[in-house]
């Protein structure tokens, strides 16, 4: 119901008003006998239309209103005067009153003012519900885009329209530099998720990932006039708040800075590797403080290594890819090399194999080894235990991926397309994880999955457009866009027309 503020120093007045009001209208009535008392009423009781007389005792009408104005923007005013004088009129034009009544006045003149005044509000109201409601749902659609653009980042290629639009709709400022810091979650604490994004999110600086095992991977981008160190310690100190005393496995990695965004998945391995040895008292770990790597991750023989066991995972080839693991121990043991150091390449060699399969979609524990290996033969005997454990990880996987899978999520797609989709929600659908999901696209399609819904939808739209009189805005509420202008923003992206221009081209 719209409430209304009848403010007047004479009571009679004041309930002279109110019994016409209602008579007419069905308010919400409350009085005030001057400008002060009506200023402190408006903050609790925060009225849709204000009665104001001009003359009264304290602090005059128009000043009130002046003052109102400031804290309640919204409100529409009346104003009541017994003065129909000019500058009157003046001075409530320039302070947006509505409409102004002069004492006396007949019913009639009375109720059409109100009935005038009402009907602005009405309109308002609803203007202001619908953009709540449309606010409420880009805020969710945000949360879906954020996660999406990281994980295509990260694992993948975002088509530019795509990220530039998302970008804008994220409302968060991409700087040239930027880095990334990789969460560590315990698995009683995934629960936790929903508030780490928030505390990123109040930062204003970051996006967060989607959850893939217990890695949280979230993109940075630098703050100007502070430091890169003291905003990264900054944020892994305010994610880590999140943590219960008792949970001592929470850790963060991070990655150094980069300018180009198709160097950002370097940032992102190094925060992995930063977090290798979570089980040290400081909860974060910069990449650049580490020790120097036996493996440079840079060098040739890496990239080598990378290549070489990615061929060897993907084609399930374990009797090989431990054979080559143990061919780099039997190279050192040949050498008379340092225990200590051998142990630690083996165990750079077994986390890049780690990394690999979690970019595949298989969560797997981090391999660490428990103990100091005294012997070459201790140490192919804890290799080889960290190597199957994988093996059954991937096993595991494979058994519950069916060969159809990619047609299962396409069929998904086409049928959900004008939702909110995901890759959380099409992951969460189909039982894998998103990275997985983006990979299979690739894979199997040679594209990705945003690709893909983005021709679900544009086909969908090119057929309203041909067999509906709808609009361009209902066509891209219809199938799954919010903001119109980025429907028309994809569609010529696609095919090099506006919407409005293929219509008309193709409706005769």
């Amino acid at each position: 119901m719209i409430k209304v503020l009848i403010v007047d120093d004479e009571q009679m007045e004041r309930d002279g008003l109110e019994t016409i009001l209602n008579r007419h209208f069905e308010l919400e009535i409350s009085q005030a006998r001057n400008g002060r008392i009506a200023i402190d009423m408006c903050e609790q009781l925060k009225p849709d239309l204000i009665f104001m007389d001009i003359q009264m005792p304290g602090i005059s009408g128009l000043k009130a209103i002046e003052q109102l104005r400031q804290a309640h923007p919204d409100t529409t005013f009346i104003l009541v005067t017994a003065f129909a004088k000019f500058e009157y009129a003046q001075q409530a034009m320039k302070l947006g009153v509505h409409d102004y009544i002069v004492k006396p006045s007949k019913v009639s003149e009375i109720v059409k003012i109100v009935e005038d005044a009402l009907d602005k509000i009405r309109v308002e109201k609803k203007s202001s519900e619908e953009s709540k409601r449309y606010q409420s749902t880009i805020e969710k659609a945000m949360a879906v885009f954020e996660t999406d653009v990281v994980t295509q980042l990260l694992f993948d290629h975002v088509h530019e329209v795509h990220l530039n639009q998302l970008v804008d709709l994220l409302h968060i400022p991409i700087t040239r530099n930027k880095f990334v810091m990789n969460l560590l979650i315990p698995e009683e604490a995934k629960g936790s998720y929903s508030k780490v994004k928030e505390v990123v999110r109040s930062t204003g600086s970051g996006w967060t990932g989607a959850m893939n095992g217990r890695q949280v991977p979230i993109i940075v981008f630098r703050n100007r006039g502070e430091s890169f160190r003291h905003q990264a310690i900054t944020m892994a100190k305010r994610i880590l708040s999140l943590r219960k005393p008792e949970q001592d496995t929470w850790f963060v990695g991070i990655g150094d800075v980069y300018e180009p965004i198709d160097r950002i998945k370097q940032s992102y391995q190094e925060s992995l590797i930063a977090t290798r040895n979570y089980h040290q008292p400081v909860k974060y770990q910069f990449y650049s403080d580490m020790p120097t790597l036996t493996l440079d991750f840079y060098s040739q023989s890496y990239k080598a290594y990378e290549q070489k066991f990615d061929k060897l995972l993907r084609q399930e080839q374990w009797p090989l890819l431990t054979g080559e693991v143990n061919e780099s121990i039997d190279q050192y043991e040949r050498e008379n090399r340092d225990m200590i150091k051998t142990q630690k390449h083996i165990a750079e060699i077994l986390w890049l194999i780690s990394s690999i399969l979690s970019d595949m979609g298989i969560e797997v524990d981090m391999p660490v080894y428990s103990i100091q290996v005294n012997s070459y033969k201790q140490l192919r005997a804890e290799t080889s235990y960290m190597i199957d454990r994988m093996k059954y990880a991937h096993q595991a996987h494979t058994k519950n991926t069916d060969g159809d899978m990619i047609e299962q999520i396409k069929h998904y797609i086409i049928e959900h397309a004008h939702e909110n989709l995901s890759l959380e929600i099409i992951s969460k659908e189909a039982g894998l994880s998103p990275i997985y999901v983006s990979k299979l696209f690739k894979e199997k399609l040679g594209i990705n999955y945003i690709s893909f819904l983005t021709e679900c939808r544009l086909e969908k739209a090119k057929k309203l457009m041909r067999d509906s009189e709808k609009s361009m805005k209902e066509i891209a509420i219809e199938i799954g866009y919010h903001d119109p202008n980025y429907f028309s923003k994809v569609f010529k992206k696609a095919y090099h027309l506006s919407p409005t221009a293929y219509r008309s081209k193709t409706v005769k």
